[in-house]
């Protein structure tokens, strides 16, 4: 492409056959707000949101949980020399995590104000905020440049083999891998870093922060389905925790069954059972090519009408998508590889995952390195952040993206630059720490 205008394939039917390179899995997975019920007369007051979310369980928080505004994702690098060290520090992350997820501090401030404080305070008087704390580990906590550091090469579930190098891949190391993650979701973007922050404050000497992101996604009125930047309603495929409200009896929108889609099982080592598989990435929008495209073109991308969210051809959001449906010329209505055929478990023998993305702007930034080869130079650095769970990759992510990332139409607005894979343990119980079932048995 060049000159802001699109090549000229004939049809746009024509040019959605042939679209492939780059990739952006929007509209895979789950959304977890719930619609809000609206009486005959005006809209209900919208449910209080609990402060706080439970820390301690048989689950990590964080997965299942109803999806906050803001999330802080990072990864570390470990540098501990022994398993011990590692261990102990995700006591010391347990133990912090429970107080923060409770609003209080990372631990109980002193009245010595000569040294350093054991909590920045920044989140002083701003509540819990609903946050929640999730914890992942990826490949390196078990081997890392043909090294077994710790001993627990063996107890590195198969679930947790590296990602393939998909189509359109432009992979940076500065968003990518890590050995340990934390997820920090909270209704206030201060109160999420603020976690963060005191963790890799407690870190020191044994992990070092690899890479950060930030996100945020506003839920509109009524609880409706939230917007990416791209405009369209995000998650509408999504499998979910309880029938939609306000929506009739149309929608056949899939049913998330945990136990199936979500947590290991026997199939993985003893400590990863009741675990989840986490697959994070950082997805860059071509915002300025997309704002110069037609509209009724962005629909045929998504497979979706912009406004209501219905599939082509529908009206509501929640119809579920007709993919043999054909116009008067015998072309499907909803194009061969329009965005929300090739998300859809029908074209993926089923699968499944469980997502709770969030948009990211982190200002401009010169854009050299990739295409479009029509603009370089100052470009907005925005896009998605892209987090899924699911029982194993290998049937979840990796099932869906393989094909997505070849042909899917909206691979030409999007460029995943950053990538990780990390196994988020069981739940504690009080007196454990995350993960302390694999550092018995390593």
């Amino acid at each position: 492409m060049t000159g802001g205008k699109r090549l000229p394939f004939g049809s746009r039917r024509g040019f959605l056959a042939a679209a492939g390179g780059l990739a952006g899995a929007l509209g895979t997975g789950v959304d977890l707000r719930g619609a809000q019920a609206k009486s005959a007369d005006q809209a209900a007051a919208p449910a209080a949101a609990p402060v706080t979310e439970p820390f301690w369980g048989d689950h990590q928080s964080g997965i299942l949980t109803p999806a906050q505004s803001h999330v802080c994702f990072a990864a570390f690098d470990l540098v501990a020399g022994k398993a011990d060290d590692v261990a102990a520090l995700l006591r010391r992350w347990t133990e912090a995590a429970a107080r923060m997820t409770k609003g209080e501090t990372a631990a109980p401030l002193g009245t010595d104000l000569s040294v350093a404080a054991v909590d920045s305070g920044d989140a002083l008087d701003l509540g819990a905020a609903r946050l929640t704390l999730t914890f992942g580990f990826g490949p390196g906590l078990f081997i890392k440049d043909g090294k077994d550091r710790y001993g627990l090469t063996a107890q590195r579930p198969a679930a947790l083999a590296d990602l393939p190098a998909f189509t359109g891949d432009q992979l940076v190391a500065a968003h990518t891998g890590g050995d340990l993650c934390v997820q920090a979701c909270a209704d206030d973007p201060q109160v999420a870093f603020h976690a963060v922050r005191q963790l890799a404050r407690l870190a020191y000497g044994a992990a070092e922060l690899r890479w950060l992101q930030s996100g945020f996604s506003a839920e509109p009125t009524h609880g409706e389905t939230p917007r990416n930047l791209l405009g369209f309603k995000d998650g509408t495929q999504n499998p979910i925790t309880a029938p939609p409200k306000g929506h009739g009896g149309g929608s056949t929108r899939p049913m998330l069954a945990p136990e199936k889609v979500l947590w290991a099982g026997e199939e993985a080592p003893v400590w990863m059972r009741g675990g989840s598989y986490l697959v994070v990435r950082r997805i860059r929008l071509s915002l300025e090519h997309w704002d110069r495209t037609e509209t009724d073109f962005q629909e045929q991308v998504f497979g979706r009408h912009k406004k209501s969210g219905a599939p082509l051809g529908g009206h509501d959001e929640f119809e579920p998508l007709d993919l043999k449906a054909t116009d008067k010329d015998g072309n499907f209505v909803i194009p061969e590889n329009a965005h929300a055929r090739m998300g859809a478990p029908a074209s993926n023998e089923g699968a499944q995952i469980l997502r709770r993305s969030y948009s990211y702007n982190d200002g401009l930034k010169f854009l050299a390195e990739r295409w479009p080869p029509w603009r370089q130079g100052m470009l907005y650095d925005a896009g998605l952040l892209f987090l899924a769970y699911q029982r194993d990759p290998r049937t979840g992510f990796i099932k869906i993206y393989d094909m997505m990332s070849k042909i899917d139409a909206l691979n030409q607005y999007a460029t995943h630059i950053g990538s990780g894979l990390f196994a988020c343990p069981r739940g504690a119980m009080e007196g454990e720490f995350i993960g302390q079932a694999l550092f018995k048995m390593g």
